[in-house]
């Protein structure tokens, strides 16, 4: 677990080293200060996990109070617990109304400061966690359950995600690597630590560095996502559209561990692991001089491809399944099933968008359905979307398919069928030989020669 930052801030020094010490004993790590614009600066110069602010601070012109006003003018976000030896009920209440999350008064013992800490911290978290939520359920999210990865994939994930390096994800639109990132996070030693996502072609060119930065200015601070992430993870997704200028500065913050808020000048201290994606070939970008081939090294310490939903078509019946569940759980109704023709339909579609497409078109299913009523046997291939069963070979449309065939002679109809059936077959199975012959019920080398007479050419 990665310690918490906290930063005290109280006139008494010796009550500062005090709880410093007492809460480097439980596992936080603690910077002080003792009056209020160096707590300011503290604040400014990193954003800590949390802020103890005494009222009292040995200056009426700046005292906790206005401390804490600035702090939620600037970091809404942050929690503060305020404390006062000489504190009253009205005191306590005016604090709270002004932002602080909790008021404790001194003498306290230490056993109080660490419940309220230990509180403080946990309802922040709870609070980014619902943010999160929020997020992932968008429109242009892609929320999986941990099911549909392949073995392989979740094998190294779970062997890279306890180490410190950063990891870059490559893959096609709708892989799912958004997901991957998040399941690195989780199962590493930052899992207690904030996972900040940035989409870097979702925001415009002018936008992006202060997303990334943060910026200063008119006095304000904007905390950006770098900051956000400290003793978390940062993933950025959709790295290559990152622009020159940002290019430069990110690579400058990884090389030393810092960077300076766009329109600042004080250098922040962050301790962040990256992870990126791209869909686009970097090495092309690279080659074309819009990617910086030193910025590619920094991020591409180690390296996971997210295979596309085309190389693993063999599991489609789980992933329709795993999203069938999710589907009917978003609409409140009884799950569905998918027939064999509804699944084999979709085994022969080629899906340019992946898991994406795929958690969409089940989830398309379960609205058109329930409008015109529950089926008995199932989800069937003309309940599928036009432009999914338009790309299945002939053998999905009976009706066509039947109509073709009884105007050719036997020999020749018995061929077209043939030629069809296996065509599904050998892209249900993604191209496998031995898993098409295995399932039609014949040899190997009897099926090569078969295909060839056919003039069937696997699926890449």
């Amino acid at each position: 677990m990665m310690a918490r930052d906290i930063l005290i801030v109280d006139d008494e020094r010796d009550i500062c080293l005090l709880m410093s010490e007492t809460l480097e004993d439980e596992g936080y790590s603690t910077r002080l200060a003792h009056d209020g614009p160096s707590a300011l600066e503290a604040v400014r110069a990193r954003c800590p996990s949390l802020v103890i602010l005494d009222i009292w601070l040995g200056d009426s012109r700046f005292d906790g109070v206005k401390v804490l006003e600035h702090l939620m003018q600037d970091y809404p976000d942050l929690p503060v617990v305020m404390m006062s030896g000489h504190g009253t009920i009205e005191t306590a209440v005016e604090t709270i109304k002004k932002g602080a999350y909790d008021f404790v008064e001194k003498p306290f013992k230490m056993d109080r400061l660490l419940v309220v800490t230990k509180r403080a911290l946990e309802a922040t978290q709870l609070r980014q966690e619902n943010q999160d939520l929020r997020v992932r359920s968008g429109v242009d999210s892609l929320y999986l359950e941990e099911a549909v990865l392949t073995a392989a994939l979740k094998k190294e994930i779970k062997r890279l995600a306890p180490t410190s390096s950063r990891v870059f994800l490559t893959g096609e639109v709708g892989t799912g690597k958004s997901f991957v990132a998040r399941l690195v996070h989780h199962y590493s030693n930052r899992a207690k630590g904030p996972f900040i996502p940035l989409s870097c072609a979702a925001l415009k060119e002018e936008t992006l560095a202060t997303a990334l930065f943060g910026c200063e200015e008119g006095g304000s601070i904007k905390i950006g996502a770098l900051e956000r992430a400290h003793q978390g993870t940062l993933f950025l997704d959709e790295v290559a559209d990152l622009s020159p200028e940002v290019q430069r500065g990110l690579l400058k913050a990884l090389q030393e561990a810092s960077f300076t808020r766009v329109g600042g000048t004080q250098k922040v201290a962050v301790d962040v692991r990256v992870i990126s994606s791209t869909a686009q070939d970097l090495k092309e970008a690279i080659a074309a001089g819009t990617f910086r081939e030193d910025l590619y090294n920094r991020l591409c310490v180690s390296h996971l491809q997210v295979p596309s939903l085309r190389e693993r078509m063999g599991d489609l019946p789980q992933l329709v399944d795993v999203f069938s569940s999710i589907a009917a759980l978003s609409h409140g109704v009884v799950r569905l099933t998918f027939s064999p023709d509804a699944i084999l339909a979709l085994q022969t579609y080629s899906w340019p968008g992946n898991l994406s497409q795929l958690k969409n078109v089940v989830d398309w299913v379960y609205v058109t359905v329930n409008e015109k009523g529950l089926p008995e046997e199932g989800v069937t291939p003309d309940m599928l979307p036009f432009d999914v069963t338009n790309e299945t070979p002939t053998l999905a449309s009976k009706e066509d398919g039947m109509g073709r065939l009884i105007t050719l002679p036997l020999r020749e109809a018995r061929q077209e069928f043939e030629r069809d059936y296996l065509l599904a077959q050998v892209v249900r199975f993604s191209g496998n030989i031995s898993h098409t012959a295995n399932f039609v019920g014949m040899e190997r080398s009897a099926l090569h020669r078969k295909l060839k007479s056919l003039m069937i050419e696997r699926r890449s």
